[in-house]
């Protein structure tokens, strides 16, 4: 949108020029020259490239604008932030559209509201309050990697919150990231609440002298965790300060990296199968700045990339973007309207084992054998993937998922004792049940607003269903399945829900 202008000595703007863009000048530009793009009266100081002239541009809109601080800081001055897009083709422009009115639609915050799933509070900012239906999604995405786990050889660990400052002068974290911890004082010595799981996992590793039989430990942790986010970038629940994660670390020898990472891969399509994501795959190797001998990451790397290969999945090279401290697979995961989302994370780590001294006692008797840590989280954030989830399924969640299973209509008054008994019948087998018995609104109505709020199945009784001891059933996009006994609805919704089938009300 501006045209290039030369490059220019890094002097401070006049005192009559934007005083914000001063303050960048003088403050962020360390470089004996910079570059600034002029459009009409117009001077603006960023990177770059934009488009070379605005005959380029055929479609604009202002979409959006919004309250910040400078820097997102709370103590700074509040700004009015505007946000636009321009487009080379006007149908370009009515595409996306069309696609934010989608996007729109399925915001999770909008959702969250509309089916009592969440709030945020000011007392508490970036830490979200769910209420019983958004606590049923979380604890059940929970017990679904839990269950997982048991399968692949996990063991569930329970490490504490706060942590000495020491614990992470060791790891290195709080040379790098203590703006980001929210850090006390307690008898003269500075603790912090931790923002991952990793040094507390060394610890419990280095509890006890280890033997290569142990190997691999893989240790799982779903630990609440902290991290002092800018109050200006808290956004919903994919921003937040507290949260927790499918955070797990395997601790393995060299030898074990390859057959590892398979199985953390094959946990990972596992997982995103049953939400009916597809996903894309980067090898990210070693950077330019790294820890560690070549020979150790080109072994390493190797590994990773004979792992891949053999998963079968399409993936890219991405040379030179791997941590500082290991190679990693980075996995997007792509939604329902297009977009993609990191979640799942793959990663080697090769100096935490170094920075605790962190050793077992190899086969040979030799008792320095460095392990290899590999970072790996399936869901990420669970905060985070309840927005994704909430956002994909746009709050049509699956059965299994769902916090809003069955709604029991009576026909007339006359049936709604029989509607509370079948209701607490579904209540017993383990199913979120309710029923309608608010007085004065038709039956059809009932119908229509249990549709509306997304409860998976609507079972109508009357007095022939009382008699029978049936009910009627059909589904929130009004697919009627007809009369069924109460214990085969249990029955087959028990089924439904253990295969955790995104179609449960097709497949019924």
């Amino acid at each position: 949108m501006f045209t290039e202008e030369p490059k220019c000595k890094n002097a401070s703007f006049p005192p009559q020029y934007n005083k914000f863009k001063c303050r960048i000048l003088n403050e962020k530009v360390t470089t004996p020259t910079t570059t600034v793009y002029r459009c009409g009266p117009l001077i603006d100081l960023c990177r770059g490239p934009h488009v070379r002239h605005t005959g380029k541009i055929k479609a604009l809109k202002i979409h959006k604008n919004s309250s910040t601080y400078w820097e997102g800081k709370a103590d700074m001055e509040t700004l009015q932030r505007i946000y636009g897009i321009s487009f080379p083709d006007p149908k370009m422009l009515k595409e996306w559209e069309k696609f934010q009115e989608e996007a729109k639609n399925r915001d999770h915050r909008k959702l969250g509201r509309d089916q009592d799933l969440f709030f945020f509070h000011d007392l508490s900012p970036g830490s979200c309050f769910f209420l019983p239906n958004g606590a049923y999604i979380y604890n059940t995405l929970i017990e679904f990697i839990r269950s997982e786990y048991r399968k692949r050889g996990f063991q569930e660990v329970v490490t504490p919150n706060i942590y000495n400052s020491k614990l992470w002068q060791t790891s290195g974290h709080w040379q790098h990231y203590s703006e980001n911890m929210f850090s006390f004082e307690v008898e003269k010595e500075t603790f912090a609440l931790k923002p991952m799981n990793c040094p507390g996992h060394c610890l419990m590793f280095d509890h006890r002298p280890r033997s290569w039989r142990e190997l691999p430990i893989r240790m799982a942790d779903f630990g609440v965790l902290h991290r002092n986010e800018l109050s200006g970038a808290l956004t919903g629940l994919t921003r937040v300060r507290r949260f927790q994660q499918d955070d797990a670390h395997i601790f393995c020898t060299m030898d074990q990296i390859e057959e590892e990472i398979k199985g953390c891969l094959d946990f990972l399509r596992a997982v995103y199968e049953v939400f009916g994501f597809t996903f894309k795959l980067n090898l990210s190797t070693r950077p330019e700045k790294f820890l560690g001998e070549p020979a150790i990451w080109e072994e390493a790397e190797k590994q990773l990339e004979n792992s891949l290969n053999e998963f079968g999945e399409k993936w890219v090279l991405n040379p030179g973007d791997g941590a500082f401290y290991g190679p990693k697979i980075d996995i997007e995961i792509k939604d329902a309207i297009g977009r993609y989302h990191q979640c799942a994370t793959i990663q080697l780590d090769f100096q935490l084992p170094i920075r605790f001294n962190l050793s077992f006692v190899s086969q040979d008797g030799d008792d320095k054998k460095r392990p290899v840590i590999i970072h790996r989280a399936i869901l990420g954030s669970v905060e985070r993937m309840i927005a994704i989830l909430t956002e994909n399924y746009g709050g049509k969640w699956p059965l299994w998922l769902s916090p809003r299973q069955v709604m029991v209509v009576p026909v007339g008054p006359t049936c709604e004792e029989y509607a509370r008994k079948v209701q607490q019948e579904f209540h017993s087998s383990g199913f979120m049940s309710d029923v309608d018995l608010v007085p004065g609104c038709t039956m059809n109505k009932k119908i229509r607003n249990a549709q509306l709020a997304q409860y998976n199945f609507i079972l109508v009784v009357g007095e022939k269903e009382r008699t029978s001891d049936t009910v009627n059933v059909r589904t929130r996009d009004n697919k009627v399945h007809g009369e069924r006994t109460v214990a085969e609805c249990v029955e087959r919704l028990e089924q439904l829900k253990c295969s955790r089938s995104r179609n449960a009300e097709e497949e019924f």
